[in-house]
This record gives C-alpha cells, structure tokens and sequence, in this order.
C-alpha cells in the first residue's frame, strides 16, 4: 500500500516506524507473527512510560500479551518480574509459555508444592505465595519492576478475594503493577482505587471480541438463532437485539398445553383433529439428548465444542452416553496418535492405579475425540485432555464451569445445557456474569471466523430472558476483602497497629463502601440546605421558636405516651373481665356487630387457662373468645374487639343440655328465654375514669412552660408551627441518613480493631508488640490460622506419629461439598482420635469468644468449625494403603483426593515452619507426614 502513498507520507510513516523502532515495543511487536490490537498497543505504550495498567477485556482477546510485555520490559531493564495467578493450572500453563519463549534460565515457577528456578528473572507463581514472600520480607524482592496481575476479578472470591488486594496494598512503590481482568461493569472505579493506592494507573476497556459471537437455541431438530438476523450477533455493536419471533412462539406454543375445560363442549371429531394438529407442532419441540447434540454439531461444522454441566456426575454420564450412541470423532489416525500421547503422558503411573483411576475407559473417550473435564478427575488426566483438545483430537468436552476459569482451552462452540446451577445452597439462575464467562471459550482468535454459544431448549425456557443473559454486560467487581488474624499479626508486625489501620482503610472494600455514601452525602447536603430554609420560615420576632416547638413536641409525645397507656389498661381490663365469664352468664355486649344482649354458652379462655370456675371450654392463643347466642338468635364467637370496655355478668340461666346451636327451634327458644329472663335490665354505662394526663405532673409541666414561653402570644404561631414540623421531619430523616453513612465508613478497620482485641485478649499482640505466640500466628496461612496456632501452643499434636499429624492438619483444610450431619465421619482410632476431639473443644472457646467480640463468621470473618471428614482417608493414605482401597473408603473421586492431599501438605508444611523447635516432636513429624502423603497419585500429579 505504500505505493499509494505521497512521498511526504512515505517519508513520515519511515520516520514513525523509526521511533517505535527505538522503543522496547517495536521489538516486542515482532516477536508474534500477527498484529497487536489498539488495545493492547495502548497498555503496553502506557507501561513503557511508567505507568501501571488495568486491562479489562474479553476471554480469549488477547490481554496476556500486556502482562507478557512487562516480562519484555523487566528482562530488558535488567528487573526482576513476578506474574502471578490464581491457580496453580495457569501457573503452569503460563510458566510452559514463557520458557518456550524466554528460555529455562530467565523463567521459574513457585505455586506452593513446586519450586523451579526461584531465584530467575521471572518467576510464575500462584498470588497466594506472593502475598506470602511479601510479609515475610523475601530476598526475592529485591530488584522487583513489575508485577503481573492476572485474573485480578479474582478479588471478587468470597474465600481467596482479600489475598489480591493485599498484594496489592503492600507491594514497594517502585513496582509497577499490570493488572489483567475480565470485562467488568465498574473497571473505572477499580482503576480509580489502584490510582489512589499504586499511582498513576492507566485504565483500558476493551469491549469487542476478537471472534464475532452467534447465539443459539437448539429446540429438536432446529437451532434458532437466538436474535433477529439485523442484529449485530453477540457482538459489541449498536445495533437493536430483538428476539427471534420464532422462539417467542415455540415458548407461547408450549405455554399453551394446559386443558381447556371449554373443549368438553365441542364435538369428538374437532377435538380429535386439534389434537392431531397439537401432537404434530409439539413434535419439533423437545431437549435433544447429548449424543444428539454433538452429532448435530458435528454436521453443521461447529466442533470442536465444551458443553458446560453443572455436575461432575453428569459430565461423565454424558461421556457414557456418547460412547453408548457410538459417536466416533476422531479416524484411526488420529485415534492412534491419541493413544501414543496418553501412554506417553501416563507412563509413570503405576497400572494398578490405572485400573483404580479409570484408564481404559477414559481413554476409549479420548481415542473417539470425547472426554468430560472437572475438579474431580486426577490433575494429570484433566492436563492430557486440555492437551488433546488444543490440538484438535478431542473435539467434545463435557466440563463443569471452572474450566471457565482462565484454562487456555478455546473452542468454536459453547453448549450450555441448562440456565440453572447449585450454588452451594440451592438451584439458583446463572447471572449474566456467568453466562458471559461461559460463551466467552467459543470462537478461536486465528482460526474459527465466529464463535458460537448454543443454549438447549427446556421446558418452561423464556427466550427473553435468555436473551437478557446474553445481552447484558454487567459484571460488577465486588470486594470480598476482609482482615484476618493472620493479616493482623503481620500487618502490627511490619507496620505496627496505628499504621496497619491506616493501611487497612486504603482496601478496596473501603473504598467502594466510602463511595457507596457519596449519594447518601449528597442527600445530607441538601437536607441541611433546607433545614436552613424551613429555620427560617419559622423564626420569630418574640423568641426562640424551635425551643417553642420542641416543647410543644414533648406535650404532644407525652400525651400520646399516657394515651396509649389507658388504652392498653383498658384492655387488659377487658380481656380479664371475659376470663371471668362462665356458660350461662347473660351480658351485654357493648359495641360490634352483635352488640345487645347475649347468653354465653363458651367462655373460649385462652390455652391452658381456666376462669377460676373450672370451665374451660374451647381454647384460644390471641385472648377469650366467647361463644354467645344474641336476642336475635344468632350464636356467634366474639373477639377482644367487641369488648372495648370489661363486661359483668347482669344475671345468670341455665343452658339446657339438650340445647343445640345448629338447630334453628333450639336456638329460638333459648333466645325466647333469654329475653323473657333479661330484656327489661338496662345496662350500666361504662364510665371512663379520670384521664391519667388529668393528674400527670410532666404533662402539668410542659403546659405551663408552653403557656410561658414568649412565643406562645405570637399572632403567626400556627405558621411558625407549621415550618417548625416541617424541619424536625427532615431533620429526622437526616440523622437516620447520618447514621446509614457511619455504619459503612471505617467498616473494615471496626473489624480490625475487633480482631486485634481478640488477640490481645489470648495474648498474641501486646499493643503494636506482636509476642511469640503472635510470630507463630503470622507464619500460618488459611482459614482456620488461629485455630492451628492455638493447637500447637497447647500441644495438642505433641506425640502423634506423622499418618495422625496429617490426620488432625487435615481438619484446618477440609471442607464437604454437600453437609452431611447425619452420619458421624469414620475416625483413626487411639491419639489422633483425641486430638480430634480436643480441636473441636478448643474451636468452641474460640468461637464463644468471637462471639463476645462482635466478629462474625456470615461477614467472612472469623473461624468456622473443623471439618473431620478427610481425616480418615488421609491417616490411611500416609499409612500406606493403597489407593484403591483409600479411595474406595473415602468414597471421593481421585481428583478430589489429589487436591485435598495437596492442601494437607501445604498446612504441613506451614506447621513445620510453625512449630516448637525445642522439646517437640511436631515439626520433625510435619516434614515427615509431608513425605508420607506426597507419594503415588499425588506425587505424580502436576497439578494442584
């Protein structure tokens, strides 16, 4: 095209190529065989001028390629890089990366349980090890330029969300940090709080896909396409979304199959030919099955596909049924070569566990290009399968959402099955968020032309609310930050108490709290602007008219006070006259509906009362409840609201036995005799007694200052009045507005303050002293951090053998997917079970006393009880059972095995590093139970 141009242009665009040229990006640009986006041009030229970025994009676009130029830039200037993740798979992952770009010598790789190269140029690590080398001081950081942050929406994460932010508060000013996120909604508020915490801090959104995104509906035989062909299909365009009108009448169609009573009445044969008509419609709408849907997929050229199950169970029955319906993806070629990656990936697994683990059957699935992929299956197997399907020989993945999460595993379609998920407490629709995450893996950058997202049809579907899933993009990051023991202990530690506070508030969550009151402030300003109106509007030339006001306030409560006093004595009066009434008491009922004379034939006393008579009668929680018959010869059952007032008996009769309310001669005769007996008695009329605010001396006081005060004479007192209510309203509305903004600023160092408290109690902080036991706290991580310290400073592991050190550590990690209270977890035997027990003891003093301290565990803070469920299969596993008998009794799948494993040898660990160096056996036997259960399927698990 520079033919095209003018000599001057030529000149000029030599000169610009010339000056990147001179810039770390020129270079950097043409490491990578395709073209960088603006977007990510942008970030890396605001890097190179030294600033720190957020890039927020969409999966799959690209934005690694900023964190990868901060690797450039660190490696160039001679600094060292640190990138981290949020697991352990994207640690390898993108540790794979940059050494096949970098080289083994410049890259390392520290995820907890692996240490490659440490002390390199650039080190991936999990941010939890970070967070970690940061309050401990590390070497490591000497010479640190840059930090990669990726998957920074990760601070959303109820349990892991307050470990981002807290890399982010105390990394050295001279870091520059890159933070790599989703498409979030608030990505300018979250660049606003780096600006205030790191300095200057470029934001850049990208909103476009790399690939464009169609969405579908596949309803039997049929994919809609979700909207109207003119829209601008999923992508980020300004074009009008409207519904595709043929899903909109499929949904009214299958809304209408209700019975019609109306169609008794039409003739047999009209019904019959609408019934015909019905079946045939009703026939192109059903849920294809998951066989269906691949080979439907296969034939429209859409595969390589993950179709997203919210269940582990499920993702593996889906396996089966496509082997069963005999779905072949793959050729023999490619079959071979599956099976020649598997055996080489697999080689070092004994073939015992391979039988155990369900080798044979998982690879018939990989030879045929179909495999499931979840958080229960061995981490090397989900790797093999991550592998395969990168390269195109599995093109069907059955996966629950987290493989949503970061893993670079692209596909040209996404299908989800249902719109619905278990979210730990119940069945609950998936958020646009979510729905977002989820199609965001279809459609491959360089190879497919457009990503597809496919959603099957189920009964019931709304086809506008899905497309207001797919429409909307609101993805808002929320802070989960909130301080623990651990975090106090080091924070007093390094910066002591009044500093650590003053840290504390530059969180993120007390910047979102402090900016969720701007409004609530606004509306206190202009409250007081007309409070300072209607102060006006009621001044008066004679006095102080608010004193007035106020004193006219107070005569008004007080009288409303003793107002409502009399009312509640009266009737209590009331109610205490009807518990005296018997069967055969003639009264008068004063007020109602009924209200005349009447015979009582029920007293109806509350429960478990009597009247004194022994009549009991029929019982009632809200107060008696006579049944009368009246002189008109109605029995009716009153309430306390028809006896304002207390009710004597004016005579007596006798009820006969052989009366019977439902007869109408029965009741005529009674109602007869009744006013034979009673008509001429005319009853008293309840006269109230003297009004309490009669004779009370506060109500006596504020009348004579009312009466004295200057401004009771003035002739515009009424209007004064009137702008005087009109302020004390808005002046009470604002001082419940005060009240709203004081609860939420300062919210997190309330909690710190509560926290520190605590400790000082058990004597782990003595004002900004942290004591010894307070420098074992900072040295245990996780959520039950005060727990492990508190069982190691009594002793409670002292004596275990390594297989019940395991055992009891494993209670501080674990927690069961599902609640089961019902049945008691199987326990070692002999002092393990002990300790057990005393962990648990000592869990509920702690969580008393976290009680007496206001810190609650629903706010995220504070320790949860113990989980004893994985203590058996781990005492075995260290005790050296084999693994098919483990798994058989921990009735857990291997990768769920694996993982807690993992987290049992990280606790360890940290325990070792904890313990009592003198007179304790619990640090030697921590570092031998790390050996004891790091071996077979663990060890040879890569992956965490």
């Amino acid at each position: 095209m520079t033919e095209d141009l003018s000599p001057a242009e030529r000149y000029q665009a030599s000169r610009l190529r010339a000056a990147e040229q001179a810039t770390a990006l020129g270079p950097f640009r043409e490491m990578y065989d395709f073209g960088l986006d603006p977007y990510q041009i942008e970030a890396c030229k605001a890097l190179e001028a030294g600033k720190g970025v957020l890039v927020a994009a969409p999966t799959g676009s690209g934005k690694t390629i900023v964190g990868e130029f901060a690797v450039h830039l660190a490696l160039e200037q001679g600094r060292k890089c640190l990138y981290t993740t949020p697991i352990k798979a994207l640690s390898n992952q993108k540790f794979a990366d940059l050494v096949r770009r970098y080289g083994p010598d410049k890259v390392g790789l520290l995820t907890g349980d692996n240490s490659v190269n440490a002390d390199a140029p650039v080190v991936v690590m999990t941010t939890e090890v970070l967070r970690n080398m940061l309050y401990a001081g590390s070497q490591a950081l000497n010479g640190l330029g840059y930090v990669v942050m990726d998957e920074v929406h990760y601070l959303s994460d109820r349990f892991r969300g307050a470990v981002w932010e807290e890399v982010i508060i105390h990394l050295p000013a001279s870091v520059t940090l890159v933070s790599l996120s989703a498409t979030v909604s608030n990505a300018e508020e979250f660049g606003d709080w780096l600006d205030t915490v790191r300095g200057d801090t470029e934001v850049i959104v990208s909103e476009q896909r790399p690939v464009p995104l169609w969405q579908h509906v596949l309803a039997g035989r049929r994919m809609y396409d979700l909207f109207e062909e003119e829209s601008d299909h999923g992508g980020r365009g300004v074009g009008r979304r409207e519904v595709n009108p043929d899903l909109v009448r499929l949904a009214r169609m299958e809304n209408q199959r209700g019975y019609n009573p109306r169609e008794r009445r039409r003739g047999k044969m009209v019904r019959e030919a609408d019934r015909e008509r019905e079946r045939r419609q009703r026939s192109r709408i059903w849920t294809p099955s998951r066989p269906e849907v691949i080979d439907r997929l296969d034939a429209e050229g859409l595969l390589p596909a993950i179709t997203f199950i919210f269940s582990r169970a499920a993702c593996e029955a889906a396996v089966q049924q496509c082997l069963h319906a005999g779905l072949r993806l793959n050729d023999e070629d490619k079959r071979r070569l599956v099976r020649e990656i598997v055996e080489e990936r697999t080689a070092t697994i004994p073939p015992e566990d391979l039988h155990v683990l369900g080798y044979y059957e998982w690879l018939e699935g990989l030879e045929r290009g179909i495999a499931a992929h979840h958080a229960g299956m061995l981490p090397r197997f989900k790797e093999i399968v991550e592998e395969l399907f990168v390269r195109g020989l599995v093109k069907a993945v059955f996966a629950t959402e987290t493989l949503a999460l970061g893993i670079n595993m692209p596909a040209r379609s996404v299908v989800l099955e249902k719109l619905v998920k278990w979210n730990g407490e119940q069945h609950a629709d998936i958020t646009p968020g979510e729905y977002t995450q989820l199609t965001g893996r279809a459609g491959r950058r360089g190879i497919d032309v457009e990503g597809h997202a496919v959603v099957l049809w189920q009964r019931g579907m709304d086809p506008g609310a899905l497309a207001g899933l797919a429409g909307t993009r609101t993805y808002p990051l929320r802070s989960s930050f909130r301080p623990s023991y651990n975090m106090a202990v080091n924070l007093v530690e390094q910066f002591g108490r009044h500093r650590s506070r003053e840290l504390l508030e530059t969180s993120f969550a007390q910047f979102q709290a402090d900016r969720s009151v701007v409004g609530i402030s606004r509306q206190v300003q202009r409250n007081e602007e007309g409070l300072e109106g209607y102060r006006e509007g009621m001044t008066c030339h004679l006095g102080d008219f608010e004193e007035y006001a106020r004193l006219r306030r107070d005569l008004k409560d007080r009288e409303t006070e003793l107002a409502k006093q009399g009312a509640s004595q009266r009737r209590a009066a009331a109610a205490a006259s009807l518990e005296k009434l018997k069967p055969g008491d003639v009264i008068h009922v004063p007020t109602g509906k009924f209200a005349g004379l009447a015979l009582v034939l029920d007293p109806g006393l509350p429960a478990g009362r009597t009247n004194g008579h022994g009549h009991r009668g029929m019982e009632y929680h809200d107060g008696p409840r006579p049944l009368v018959l009246t002189a008109e010869r109605q029995v009716k059952r009153l309430a306390s609201i028809d006896f304002p007032v207390p009710v004597e008996a004016v005579e007596r009769m006798r009820v006969p036995k052989s009366f019977n309310a439902r007869s109408p001669q029965s009741r005529r005769d009674l109602a007869s005799a009744l006013r034979s007996k009673a008509g001429h008695i005319v009853p008293d009329r309840h006269r109230r007694g003297r009004a309490p605010a009669a004779d009370d001396r506060e109500i006596a006081r504020l009348r004579s200052e009312l009466r004295a005060h200057p401004c009771h004479g003035c002739d515009e007192r009424e209007d004064h009045a009137r702008w005087a209510e009109r302020f004390h309203r808005l002046q009470r509305d604002t001082r419940q507005l005060e009240r709203r903004i004081e609860g939420r600023t300062n919210t997190i160092a309330r909690t710190f303050d509560r926290i520190v408290a605590l400790l000082t109690e058990l004597d782990y902080l003595r004002g900004s002293e942290v004591t010894e036991h307070g420098r074992r706290l900072a040295r245990l991580y996780g959520e039950l951090d005060l727990l492990a310290s508190e069982c190691l400073r009594a002793g409670v592991w002292e004596g275990l053998n390594p297989a019940e050190l395991a055992a009891c550590v494993s209670a501080l990690v674990y927690e069961a997917r599902q609640a089961d209270d019902a049945v008691a977890p199987k326990l070692p035997s002999g002092p393990a079970r002990t300790a057990l027990g005393e962990m648990v003891r000592i869990w509920g003093r702690l969580d008393a006393l976290e009680e007496d301290f206001k810190i609650n565990q629903a706010e995220g803070v504070g320790q949860r009880e113990p989980d004893l469920g994985f203590a058996w299969a781990v005492y075995m596993w260290a005790s050296g059972r084999p693994l098919d008998e483990v798994l058989r009794e921990a009735d857990m799948p291997a990768g769920d095995f694996v993982r807690w494993c993992k987290q049992v040898i990280d606790v360890l660990g940290q325990v070792a590093a904890a313990a009592p160096r003198e007179n304790s056996t619990v640090a030697r036997n921590a570092r031998k139970a790390v050996d004891e259960v790091l071996r077979g399927v663990v060890a040879y698990s890569s992956l965490g």
